[in-house]
């Protein structure tokens, strides 16, 4: 299996708590968490990451090199801003299997990789990972329609549902139409639209989800992700 982890972004709203090092790179619990983040995808079977970087690339790359618990790691790293369409598309270029599963590098999700792999094998469509919360308002909420994702809602709208944690499962030639090193989102500019077009399979999940993204998230990962090995 191929992962591609998105480790590039700017980390702005967490500068007043960690000033002096790429967001992906906050320590957790005294770990950086992309260490945690990496250390649970080698454990849950991925032999080879994709880390798509950019702001303060090298305190990555220097901080992991060539391999980290046991997986091979390949550094791709923006020349310029691509947004997280961009920068998928271009690491999708050094991914080898016929699927990627994409995440987030500022985001824990603890999900059943096996049942995920075999919801792929037996579909071969591509996959956007659900997660149920207490309140949506944050995050916006996805529309459903018996197991196929048919949209996405605006931020704003309280109360439980179904958001999307930000977990992919893609065809390595998904965004081939796209031409490379262009900015763009995945979440806005492509997925917003194609799931309208082409059946996009969701994987619900109830796993542990934390977005450290914000200062109040970064603190509570501090007790919640304590104990991950």
């Amino acid at each position: 299996m191929d992962a591609i982890v998105l480790a590039g972004g700017f980390g702005t709203r967490l500068r007043e708590v960690i000033p002096d090092v790429p967001k992906p790179m906050a320590p957790i619990a005294g770990r950086p968490f992309l260490e945690i983040l990496l250390s649970t995808l080698s454990r849950k079977g991925f032999k080879r990451v994709v880390l798509s970087l950019g702001f303060m690339a090298d305190k990555i790359s220097g901080h992991f090199g060539e391999k980290f618990a046991g997986m091979d790691l390949t550094y791709v790293v923006e020349e310029k801003p691509l947004g997280t369409g961009g920068a998928v598309r271009l690491s999708l270029t050094q991914c080898h299997q016929d699927h990627v599963y994409i995440f987030n590098g500022d985001t824990f999700l603890d999900l059943d990789i096996g049942a995920l792999e075999q919801h792929w094998q037996r579909h071969k469509l591509p996959i956007i990972v659900g997660r149920k919360v207490a309140d949506t308002g944050r995050y916006g909420r996805l529309l459903v329609v018996e197991d196929r994702v048919q949209g996405f809602t605006e931020k704003g709208q309280a109360g439980p549902g179904l958001i999307n944690a930000g977990c992919y499962v893609l065809n390595r030639g998904q965004l081939d139409h796209f031409p490379l090193n262009t900015q763009f989102s995945l979440e806005a500019d492509y997925l917003a639209s194609a799931v309208t077009i082409q059946p996009f399979d969701l994987f619900s999940t109830d796993g542990q989800f934390i977005d450290i993204g914000i200062p109040e998230d970064f603190k509570l990962a501090q007790s919640l992700l304590a104990g991950i090995v």
